[in-house]
């Protein structure tokens, strides 16, 4: 966590010093009930509060690690507001969460792009609705589509694309918005073992490049430790914070950090907090 500096600001400072000193993100009391189709009312989320400091240009990914089912994604839609919790407050820099918006964008597992776009064309597309040229959108785009490696796929409608390339050109056409926060839901859950190991290279490639937040929900407790910078551990339904891991600076990433002695024991640690929730 950074720590607030001290002191007071003059003049026409006070404002953005305050948004500086705010933490990033903000969840206070959180909890969410909702009514199942059987008419009972099921608790997903119970009192949950952390906060992730406000670190400008230092890229950062958040995992939230637990078992299937718990509410990982209930958290996730909430502060996406996609869901307003029944109980608690998320803000976001300080202001209060009332609904989407662009300061947040959303990766989902299911894959997204529109099939009668192109590459290009989709990750144009939030561009193009706010109104900027066919041209200068496309400019733009071309330089999120390099960046996750689709320059020779730009022309390529999604139903030539494979499920790794499908993620990619989500997630460009969801950083061409420069949202503040990335949330991403089990993104590359559904791919095989190769494609997910690139994928998650290409993640921790673009958190220490783009100025942005990165909230990743995974059951995967090696995707946790390979990505994370913080691990929120959860219980099972409802979710509640078991612990909060701040992971160590690994010196490199890449397919030997995960059979290394350090991954590893952090691996470990984090079993053992899942394991010995279900116990108790």
């Amino acid at each position: 966590m950074v720590e607030p500096e001290s002191g007071g600001a003059e003049g026409s400072e006070p404002a953005r010093e305050a948004a500086a000193e705010a933490p990033k993100l903000t969840l206070a009391g959180v909890s969410v009930t909702y009514r199942s189709r059987s008419g009972d009312d099921v608790e997903a989320v119970r009192d949950v509060s952390f906060s992730i400091a406000n670190k400008p240009g230092c890229g950062e990914i958040i995992v939230f690690l637990g078992p299937s089912g718990c509410g990982k994604s209930t958290i996730l839609k909430c502060v996406a507001g996609l869901l307003t919790p029944t109980q608690g407050e998320v803000r976001l820099d300080g202001e209060v969460i009332e609904g989407v918006g662009r300061d947040r964008g959303m990766v989902f597992q299911a894959y997204t792009s529109f099939a009668w776009l192109t590459v290009l064309e989709n990750v144009a597309y939030g561009l193009r609705l706010r109104g900027v040229a066919k041209r200068e959108a496309h400019e733009a785009a071309m330089k999120y589509v390099e960046a996750v490696g689709l320059a020779d796929s730009a022309k390529m409608y999604p139903k030539q694309l494979s499920g790794g390339m499908k993620q990619r050109v989500a997630i460009a056409r969801t950083l061409i918005n420069k949202p503040k926060l990335l949330l991403m839901d089990e993104p590359f859950g559904a791919l095989d073992p190769h494609t997910r190991w690139e994928m998650q290279g290409l993640l921790v490639d673009i958190s220490r490049r783009e100025d942005n937040t990165i909230l990743f929900v995974t059951h995967d407790v090696s995707e946790a430790v390979y990505l994370a910078d913080t691990v929120f551990v959860l219980s099972a339904r409802p979710a509640t914070i078991v612990e909060r891991v701040d992971l160590p600076a690994f010196t490199r990433r890449d397919l030997g950090l995960k059979s290394s002695d350090e991954f590893r024991a952090v691996e470990k640690h984090l079993l053992d907090l899942l394991y010995a929730k279900k116990a108790s």
